[in-house]
């Protein structure tokens, strides 16, 4: 499909909408470094000269593609946070950690993206809006983790939001195997190094928020 100019500001967020999907689809087959802004507009039907009118490289795609997820996984788990009372148990909040993220299975496939290729290739202007934005979202998350651990406020809010976002990314790719490793797996003698992606994220953050909880 070739996409003629849009005119009003309801088909431009529909031809945007189309580079996204195209976006994400590459990007979660191919990796990063392995998808080009043509390759982009070729998936979404786009000739290059049309996609320059929405966006400048693939690097501006991905960051918008990413925000929009982002966005969403925030707010679906400030609304989880919100039903948690004070002093819940650690691993209450690590399992409500831990199914918010599941329940977002694109915003997964897209985060060692960010750290491994992302952040590497981006130019300032373009993280620093992203960071920005990044930002303004945490600060209501920390918001509601000091409702419900009072001495986890501030800089420790973010520590855990940081933390915890780089153990998500670990385990979520810890799950994609090769043939080789998954065959390695089965055998009784590496049982204990198998990756369980819910069990090892929800330890995590449990040994995370202890440990805030204790630090000065």
């Amino acid at each position: 499909m070739n996409w003629q100019r849009a005119r009003t500001d309801e088909k431009k967020n529909e031809r945007k909408e189309a580079i996204y999907q195209a976006a994400f689809t590459l990007f979660k087959n191919n990796g990063y470094d392995k998808v080009s802004f043509n390759a982009i507009a070729v998936e979404a039907g786009f000739t290059k000269s049309n996609m320059y009118r929405y966006f400048s490289s693939k690097d501006e795609i991905f960051l918008n593609v990413f925000a929009d997820l982002f966005e969403q996984w925030v707010g679906d788990f400030s609304q989880q946070l919100r039903t948690l009372e004070q002093e819940v148990a650690a691993k209450t909040f690590a399992d409500t950690w831990v199914n918010s993220m599941l329940s977002q299975p694109n915003l997964l496939d897209l985060m060692p993206i960010l750290f491994t290729s992302l952040e590497r290739n981006s130019s300032f202007e373009q993280l620093l809006e992203f960071k920005r934005l990044a930002m303004k979202l945490l600060y209501g998350l920390t918001l509601d983790i000091t409702r419900i651990y009072p001495d986890i406020e501030g800089e420790k809010a973010f520590k855990l939001l940081n933390l915890s976002y780089a153990a998500t990314t670990n385990s979520w790719t810890a799950t994609t195997q090769s043939d080789a490793l998954k065959k390695l797996y089965q055998l009784e003698e590496f049982q204990a190094l198998k990756p369980d992606f819910e069990k090892d994220l929800t330890t995590s953050i449990e040994i995370i928020i202890q440990g805030l909880k204790v630090s000065n």
